[in-house]
């Protein structure tokens, strides 16, 4: 028998080598013999929906699960909402690495090791083909399953969003005191 060649249900099945195929296959085999047809979830702490924001990656650090008991992380600049799964990917859980950072390229690589989160927005331009389509997966599996609460600035979007309050606190202020002035 081939190495590749892995027995499934009534006969066997040819997988890739890389490490994408193994986790689909183990995934698939799971469920098919537990006889579930999605990933069980347990009924946590029901958190008060998050109204939908911009996030730069210090803002998003401080939903890890301990300094807010919300947990968000970023997937392809979209950020979720895992709070209501703080098991898995809040402080002691299996993805607690992710939690508060952008897990993009720890998702698209199969790491849950700490250098598969970056401190600064990370662009992901030397990940081949195979990792990309598997973010893309994994960013389709949390659209399914978890609500996007915001986007994942970069530097640059972060700046322009600060250069606009500046901005806009002086008409804020104005606005202020024509009010004052009115009453």
């Amino acid at each position: 028998m081939d190495i590749n060649m892995f027995p499934y249900k009534s006969g066997y099945c040819r997988i890739g080598t890389d490490v994408h195929s193994y986790s689909t296959v183990v995934y698939k085999l799971f469920f098919s013999a537990s006889g579930k047809s999605e990933m069980p979830e347990e009924k946590e702490e029901e958190l008060p929906p998050m109204e939908p924001r911009d996030f730069t990656l210090t803002e998003l650090s401080q939903y890890d699960g301990i300094k807010d008991k919300r947990v968000l992380m970023a997937i392809n600049s979209k950020v979720f909402d895992v709070s209501r799964r703080r098991s898995v990917y809040g402080p002691g859980g299996p993805y607690q690495v992710f939690a508060g950072h952008d897990a993009s390229r720890g998702l698209a690589t199969f790491s849950l090791e700490k250098d598969a989160v970056k401190d600064e927005i990370d662009d992901l331009s030397d990940l081949n083909s195979m990792q990309m389509d598997s973010l893309r997966e994994w960013e389709m599996q949390f659209l399914d399953r978890y609500p996007v609460v915001g986007k994942l600035l970069t530097p640059e979007e972060a700046a322009q969003r600060e250069e606009e309050l500046k901005e806009k606190q002086p008409e804020d202020a104005k606005n202020d005191q024509d009010s004052k002035k009115e009453k």
